[in-house]
């Protein structure tokens, strides 16, 4: 019978594995190896991320 793996352990292995996927995608993006797809997907997500990092503005 296998171990239960604690709640922390799991978030640190998939951090782990997002954070070596991400140096990936700057790696490449820096060396100019993104299609101009990919390099478009990536910059939406950065800023769907800042919009969503951003504070909220009162409307005036």
């Amino acid at each position: 019978m296998t171990g239960v793996i604690p709640r922390q352990q799991a978030i640190r292995d998939a951090r782990a594995v997002l954070d070596r996927a991400l140096a990936r995608i700057a790696r490449d993006r820096a060396a100019g190896r993104l299609s101009p797809e990919h390099e478009l997907i990536v910059r939406r997500i950065e800023r769907d991320q800042q919009a969503a990092t951003a504070p909220h503005r009162a409307a005036a």
